[in-house]
């Protein structure tokens, strides 16, 4: 359980002067286009972090020379809140989302958040914005902190002055459509050893939009990333972690500098694990995993993370070749019903993983 800070006297808190509730059609929402009302922000300079504040959802004004606009300096975050049937909101393991900002933040060279700042932010701003989350699974506030080099110069050098944000979306459920086609990567890679890959670096995003706009153009949704070195080993799905069910047992890359530390993956190993599924972490080549399937022991292959939660694979490509997988997906689709369980406080949440906002 996070214990928020409540002697904080900093935060200084504007609220809107209208809301902008009436004109969504939550029936109709994009996913990650329409805004709450409200932000969180604060300012380092000077060599500190200023007082935050929470604002009305606004612009920035941002100098042409601002250094994150010449050296890609900025991290970021992805988390949901969810509303219970009473109406109760809840955040999913909001420790982990901190934890893995700053270690990005270290990374890249970018002074780390203050704890209290930023769960203090979060609820407020949350709870500030309750009303955009609407009841029922599928429905949640999409929730993304992130943090820039703002100061004016274009010097090759780390900024001297930083902005952080947290700003929130209404969120449906994603790839509504089901399962999706993916394209084995054989020349591009997402991550490089040594490199960031296991950062949420905003242009670690950049460099996989056109690798992937291609695969879309042969009819694939996602690119399976394989390592740098060989294209050998399968990596990650997208922007998802991946996991392969084969005979039996389920496989998933370990984490390490090149691989995304999942707050979605870490939850589903520990879900499978209490199931009795025997789980690997461990590198897996597309060699294995061709052969499993000309053998009949791959089950499955589905991607994790926050926005997707649990989605299954319908199908990969490796050197013009396609493998269509099972029909069914009884591991992926009950592992993803019991976490959503868990987020929506329909059931009991042994982990101690949800928080509650006040």
């Amino acid at each position: 359980m996070i214990e928020v800070d409540k002697t904080s006297k900093l935060l200084k808190i504007e609220t809107a002067t209208k809301s902008k509730l009436t004109s969504v059609d939550f029936n109709d929402i994009v996913f990650g286009k329409t805004f709450t009302d409200h932000m969180f922000i604060c300012k380092y300079a000077d060599g500190k972090w200023q007082n935050p504040a929470i604002k009305p959802f606004q612009q920035l004004t941002l100098d042409p020379s601002a250094s994150v606009l010449h050296y890609g300096q900025a991290v970021f975050e992805g988390m949901k809140a969810f509303k219970d049937d009473n109406g109760t909101v809840w955040l999913f393991r909001p420790d982990e989302n901190f934890k893995r900002l700053n270690r990005s933040a270290h990374r890249l060279q970018i002074p780390e958040f203050p704890e209290n700042y930023f769960f203090e932010g979060l609820q407020k701003l949350i709870s500030l914005d309750s009303e955009w989350i609407k009841q029922g699974v599928g429905n949640s506030l999409y929730v993304r902190p992130f943090v820039f080099a703002s100061q004016a110069t274009v010097q090759a050098i780390a900024s001297l002055e930083y902005t952080f944000l947290i700003i929130c979306s209404p969120a449906k459920s994603y790839y509504d459509g089901g399962k999706i086609n993916v394209l084995v990567a054989e020349k591009f890679s997402r991550a490089a050893n040594g490199g960031v890959g296991f950062a949420k670096a905003a242009g670690n995003y950049a460099a996989q939009f056109y690798p992937t706009s291609e695969a879309t153009k042969k009819g694939y949704q996602q690119i399976i990333w394989t390592d740098s070195e060989k294209h050998k080993y399968l990596e990650e799905a997208g922007t998802m972690n991946i996991f392969f069910k084969i005979n039996g047992k389920l496989i998933t890359s370990p984490v390490n500098d090149r691989i995304l530390d999942g707050v979605t993956r870490k939850s589903i190993i520990t879900l499978a694990k209490d199931k009795g599924i025997d789980v690997e972490e461990r590198p897996l080549s597309i060699d294995e995993v061709v052969k499993a399937h000309k053998t009949g022991i791959l089950e499955e292959i589905f991607g994790t993370g926050t926005a997707v939660v649990v989605l299954p694979i319908s199908s990969f490509s490796y050197k013009d070749v396609s493998y269509s997988l099972p029909q069914k997906a009884d591991l992926a689709e009950n592992l993803k019903k019991e976490l959503l369980a868990i987020q929506y406080n329909q059931i009991e949440d042994r982990y101690n993983w949800t928080v509650k906002v006040d």
